[in-house]
């Protein structure tokens, strides 16, 4: 885990260097916590690179109310943007306590239409090979959208603790995420080798969300030894 993170810390500064105003879409969670903390390291050092840089969440759970420790938002704003610097009006957050689901959608669309595309997007992979909150499915939605989730995003550990979870959440949809002109897909440990090896075959399933990255030009997939299921670990 240690040499994928700074891996995936590396393309994202070089990323940056070379395009300082870049839309990073970001998620949140355990598997880039580590990237996103070396990338704070370097901020310390070097926080006029951070200067310009815009950053849009991936998803949000719903019903949550805003600020709570469990919300994304607030992981994202406790591992990345405070310490790159981030100030909130160069930060696209969904409201978790939305009163309007679909208004909310609304919102971030068109805010990434008039914005976007999104430049390098950061994902993790569920172990039903969710991205993001787009579950798996007979079909899957293209745009910004509600989504109710699978009880394996239910048990997400975020939650852990909570009596009561959140059944929906929201999220970019598959065409967000395809469009974005770099994405590094993150997975690490014992628990992702499955979720690798399945990716590994190039078979486009809808019940299988990650397997639409076939589709991308520019993916990276970084995992470590325990997760690798062909090729070589980074």
């Amino acid at each position: 885990m240690e040499t994928g993170s700074r891996y995936a810390a590396d393309c994202l500064l070089e990323a940056i260097r070379r395009q300082p105003e870049l839309l990073l879409c970001v998620a949140a969670g355990s598997s880039p916590a580590r990237t996103y903390q070396l990338l704070g390291k370097a901020a310390a050092s070097q926080p006029e690179c951070f200067n310009r840089l815009r950053v849009i969440q991936v998803d949000e759970w719903l019903g949550l109310p805003s600020g709570d420790p469990a919300t994304c938002a607030a992981d994202l704003r406790r591992n990345l943007l405070d310490p790159l610097g981030i100030s909130g009006d160069r930060f696209v957050a969904f409201r978790s306590d939305a009163p309007d689901a679909a208004v909310e959608c609304e919102r971030v669309s068109g805010w990434l239409a008039a914005n976007g595309p999104i430049d390098v997007c950061v994902l993790g992979v569920g172990g039903n090979g969710h991205l993001a909150m787009n579950e798996p499915g007979s079909t899957l939605r293209a745009g910004v959208h509600l989504a109710r989730l699978a009880e394996v995003s239910r048990q997400h550990p975020l939650l852990a603790g909570r009596p009561e979870k959140p059944t929906h959440g929201l999220t970019l949809g598959m065409a967000d995420l395809l469009h974005a002109r770099q994405i590094l897909l993150l997975a690490f440990g014992a628990a992702k080798r499955p979720v690798v090896q399945r990716l590994c075959e190039p078979v486009i399933d809808p019940r299988f969300p990650a397997s639409l990255l076939w589709l991308h030009p520019a993916v990276t997939v970084i995992c470590d030894t325990a997760a690798a299921a062909c090729g070589s670990a980074a």
